[in-house]
């Protein structure tokens, strides 16, 4: 985490300069406040990851020794023959496209959302896959 909270740090920095430059150059003010503002989130980010490094333990990222595979960790676990995402993609899909032609869409995007919903999220309770 330290060195994480080095590169947000020095993004910060970076930001600000830049914030200045364009504020005395442009002299635009929603640009400048935006560019202001993201060196208050970089600089929030940067203490916090710093502040917090000090009391962790060091991770494999502070370490100039470690290999990639010593900051893997758990990936989880993912349904191989899932169809749900497919059902959530056509719901959402609906949706998005009644937005731009008419509210009415949602009528048949919602059902489908739902139906995609909790078909994954019962996955493993019901069917050939029904584990425990």
């Amino acid at each position: 985490m330290k060195e994480q909270g080095k590169i947000f740090l020095g993004l910060a920095v970076f930001v600000l300069a830049v914030a200045i430059t364009y504020g005395l150059w442009a002299k635009e003010a929603a640009g400048t406040t935006a560019l202001f503002l993201a060196f208050g989130l970089c600089a929030f980010i940067g203490y916090y990851l710093a502040f917090t490094a000090r009391r962790v333990d060091s991770g494999a990222g502070d370490n100039p020794e470690a290999e990639v595979a010593d900051d893997a960790g758990e990936l989880g676990f993912f349904a191989p023959h899932s169809w749900q995402p497919l059902s959530l993609a056509v719901g959402g899909a609906l949706a998005f496209l009644g937005i731009i032609f008419g509210w009415w869409l949602m009528f048949w995007a919602a059902p489908i959302i739902l139906i995609g919903l909790y078909g994954w999220v019962f996955e493993f309770y019901r069917g050939e896959n029904q584990n425990q």
